[in-house]
């Protein structure tokens, strides 16, 4: 199982507006240049991060995309569930999924177990937190 591109743009889109002041904002321009993201890839990829609330975005001259809440709230989680849905490892995890065999799988709750330790990892650290890390990481 891989995140797709698009939800690795959207971390990157998330990390870059935590480099300017929150509430401040940034044209797309700026963002498809210093992460390496085809400008038109990082539009439709801003608008799903706009309906999850994640960023918002303003048009015109002075237009452009700010974060949508404090980036201390964000979680790698919650960009994957905006970008790419419910987050299951299978269907049988899927939310309001019915499984015939629930009563009788072997296996639902080693992969119930699985995706629980997943996502208490990807939720564990804030988006902010992961900024920080990667500001420390450039100075040593």
């Amino acid at each position: 199982m891989q995140i797709t591109r698009q939800t690795e743009y959207a971390i990157r889109t998330l990390i870059e507006l935590a480099k300017v002041p929150y509430g401040q904002l940034i044209s797309n321009k700026v963002i498809s240049v210093r992460n390496d993201i085809p400008e038109e890839f990082l539009h439709k990829t801003i608008q799903i991060l706009s309906r999850a609330g994640l960023v918002v975005t303003q048009r015109g001259v002075q237009g452009g995309v700010r974060l949508g809440r404090p980036l201390e709230e964000i979680t790698i989680a919650d960009v994957i569930e905006a970008m790419e849905g419910p987050f299951a490892i299978n269907v049988c995890l899927s939310p309001g999924y019915q499984c015939s065999r629930l009563n009788i799988c072997k296996v639902r709750k080693v992969l119930f177990d699985a995706q629980t330790a997943m996502l208490n990892e990807l939720r564990k650290k804030s988006l902010a937190e992961i900024a920080e890390e990667g500001k420390e990481a450039k100075i040593k």
